[in-house]
């Protein structure tokens, strides 16, 4: 009898499921600016750190119903493996918010142009567990935040 695959996760090239809901700030309140500003150098992008070697950073993600991950920098190229199904409210620095779906299995990769970055929140605005694994690498144009500086 020959291995067969579950059928009970999707494909993990699914296309991801995402809606922009605000433009230009709309609908972000005082404490969320100040969450951006405060957030800005904040290399922690995942919840805890499983690996740090000279080539990849490896982190873990779990978010309950309702709980947010602050504002964080991606400086490396990095991408990240949806370990359950979810939902999530993301606002991004340049002023757009969108909810995005997860199943789970996806995965997503970023890259990040020299001196460049990315800035972002995610809130778990769904009804289960959503969580990630997001793996980031040093080999590319960017050095990595120097983590023991905190946030």
């Amino acid at each position: 009898m020959g291995h067969r695959p579950p059928t009970d996760h999707p494909a993990p090239d699914r296309p991801l499921t995402s809606e922009v809901v605000a433009e230009n700030y709309d609908r972000w309140s005082p404490p969320l600016h100040a969450d951006f500003a405060a957030g800005e150098h904040n290399g922690t992008v995942g919840h805890t750190l499983l690996a740090d070697t000279d080539l990849v950073r490896v982190w873990e993600t779990r978010l309950e119903p309702g709980e947010r991950l602050p504002v964080h920098r991606h400086v490396l190229d990095y991408h990240w493996i949806a370990l359950t199904d979810g939902h999530a409210r993301q606002h991004m620095s340049d002023g757009t918010s969108r909810e995005v779906s997860y199943a789970r299995g996806q995965t997503k990769y970023f890259t990040v142009a020299a001196g460049g970055h990315h800035l972002h929140d995610l809130k778990n605005i769904g009804d289960e567990v959503l969580s990630f694994l997001t793996i980031e690498s040093k080999g590319g144009p960017n050095k990595p935040i120097d983590l023991s500086q905190g946030r």
